[in-house]
Formats: structure tokens, C-alpha cells, sequence
């Protein structure tokens, strides 16, 4: 026993000392969506504080594609020594588990949580020409017309996926899903009326809603969005007990060092409470919401419990 003190003494001091001088080469930020999105802006601004915290470039590595989960895989087989970081996120480290059959990763144990970074409100749109002015009215539509409504999403495991989901299953509506590859294609086509109906984040449907080209009917969120203020939640429209957060944090590939996780921990926190980094955030509708890697594992834990069950009560089954 001794002897296994002694041994575990001296991993830990190497790893402490190795936290010291870390970072000493450049690290990699794999972001798992396309250049231009709000999860890039997210990454890139973390990335850019980081970079001029440490005195080491940190690269945005933009890896797209299966709903966040080729970047997830990526990340997940990236050797364990820190100098790999990725922006874990409600698709693929929460809501994958209970679409993909075969995934190339376990997303609980295959991922070392750092800290979540911050959460995003969605709304529920309309094209226009919907004869819908308001949720009651659109979902007395909908269920009037079983089957013959589309909305598009960003792919299938994506956020907006799931949450229309959840919106069916608790409104008993039928509506036929479009699954695009992106958000961009999904709501130019809301736009064009090829789909009327879509959830998206808020960022990217607030000039279409501005302009009249789509109708938002609630968002996603407890409380409402300062960039669309006359929007109601959807609890305040009628639907009692829906609220949906889209969020962000940074993890690492499993077995990364206890004491480099805590100094990741450590200056990616003070970077987040950073004032002119709150207000980038905010800009981007994204709510800075730090934890402790404690609370960010049970926190990934509930968020894959709770997709499952919503899963699992739409009838979808892993693909």
C-alpha cells in the first residue's frame, strides 16, 4: 500500500508540474459545426482570449458533419494530453446517444467535462403566409391538419431536431420533419415557404423575424430574449413545461491529467467572466453560464437522460 501511495504521489506530481508550464505548444479547439455559425463564434472568441492568456496559439479546427458527432469522434480518439480541446454541445454529447446507433465514441465516458461555457435560446417560426398569428393558433393548425405541415431542421440529432419533437409529443401534432445539412439551407427554405414551419437558434432567424420574412411564435427559453422582446416564451404562449436551452462548454479527450484539467478549468473561467467576453457572448444570444466539472459531468449526465426519454417518446429509434 505504501508503495501505490508513493507511486500515486509521484504521477500526481508530475502532472501538477506539467500544469505549470502547460500549454507549451499549440492546442487545438476542434468546433464541431461550420465556420460562420454561433457555435464557431463561440469557439473563436474562447480561442482568440486563450491564445493571449497562455502566449500559445490555440486553432479552431472546424470539423462538421452526422449532427456534431464526427467532430465528438474526433475528439474522443485525440491523445489524452490536454493539447486537444473540443466544444462539446447538446448534440453530439447529448441528444447522439439516443439517434446513432453506432457511434464512434461513449459520451460519457469517453470525454473529460471542463466547464460549460454558456446556453442559447431557440424560437418556434413561421413562414408568413401560415395562418397562425400566435402558438394557439398554430398548433389548433396543426392539428387540423395531421400530416400535411413540414418543418425543416438542421440535421437529424441536431437541437432544433429534437425540439420540435419534444414540441409534437406534447401538443399530440403530427408534423412531417425535413432534415437539411445545416441551418442555412433549412431556413431559406422556411423563407421560400417550401417548409412553413422551423426551430433555430435565435441569432439566426432575428433579421428574417425583423424583416416579416418568418413569424416567430415563442422561444425555447424560461424567460425572453432581450433581441426579440415582444416574442413570449413558449410557457407564456400556452405551452406549460416547455423550455429548451441549446449550450456549449469544453471538454477534453478522457484521461487528460487531473491537474491540467484544473488549470483548463481555471483560465477558461476567468476568460468567460472577462466583461467585453460576456457582451461578445451576448451578442450572439449566448447566456454565460459556467460550472464546476463536477456540476458540468451531472449536468452532460441529465441532458442524455432527459434526450432519451424524449427519444423515446417521439418513437424515434437509433439509425
Amino acid at each position: 500500500m505504501k508503495y501505490l501511495g508513493a507511486v500515486a504521489l509521484v504521477l500526481w506530481s508530475a502532472g501538477a508540474a506539467t500544469a505549470q508550464t502547460y500549454p507549451t505548444k499549440p492546442v487545438r479547439y476542434i468546433v464541431p459545426f461550420p465556420a460562420g455559425g454561433s457555435p464557431d463564434l463561440v469557439g473563436r472568441l474562447l480561442s482568440d482570449r486563450l491564445s493571449k492568456l497562455w502566449l500559445q496559439q490555440v486553432v479552431v479546427d472546424n470539423r462538421s458533419g452526422a449532427g456534431g458527432t464526427l467532430a465528438a469522434g474526433i475528439a474522443a480518439r485525440a491523445a489524452n494530453d490536454g493539447y486537444t480541446l473540443f466544444q462539446c454541445n447538446i448534440a453530439s454529447n447529448a441528444i447522439a446517444a439516443s439517434l446513432y446507433a453506432k457511434l464512434s465514441y461513449d459520451v460519457l465516458r469517453d470525454f473529460e467535462p471542463v466547464t460549460r461555457i454558456g446556453t442559447t435560446a431557440s424560437a418556434l417560426v413561421v413562414h408568413p403566409a401560415l395562418p397562425a398569428a400566435n402558438l394557439a393558433e398554430f398548433i389548433a393548425y396543426a392539428k387540423a391538419n395531421p400530416g400535411k405541415l413540414s418543418y425543416g431542421s438542421s440535421g437529424v440529432g441536431a437541437s432544433p431536431h429534437l425540439s420540435m419533437e419534444l414540441f409534437k409529443t406534447m401538443t399530440k401534432t403530427d408534423i412531417v420533419h425535413v432534415a437539411y445539412k445545416g441551418a442555412a439551407p433549412a431556413l431559406a427554405d422556411l423563407m421560400g415557404g417550401q417548409v412553413p414551419v422551423g426551430i433555430s437558434n435565435i441569432p439566426a432567424v432575428m433579421a428574417p423575424v425583423q424583416s416579416g420574412r418568418m413569424r416567430a411564435l415563442g422561444v425555447t427559453s424560461l424567460k425572453r430574449a432581450a433581441q426579440l422582446p415582444s416574442v413570449p416564451t413558449m410557457v407564456e404562449a400556452g405551452l406549460t413545461g416547455y423550455e429548451v436551452t441549446s449550450w456549449y462548454g469544453v471538454c477534453t479527450p478522457a484521461g487528460v491529467p487531473a491537474p491540467v484539467l484544473a488549470k483548463l478549468h481555471a483560465d477558461i473561467t476567468k476568460v468567460l467572466q472577462a466583461r467585453d467576453v460576456q457582451q461578445r457572448l451576448n451578442d450572439v444570444v449566448v447566456e454565460v453560464a459556467p460550472t464546476s466539472r463536477a456540476e458540468f459531468s451531472a449536468f452532460i449526465a441529465s441532458e442524455t437522460k432527459r434526450w432519451a426519454q424524449v427519444a423515446k417518446d417521439a418513437g424515434l429509434t437509433p439509425q
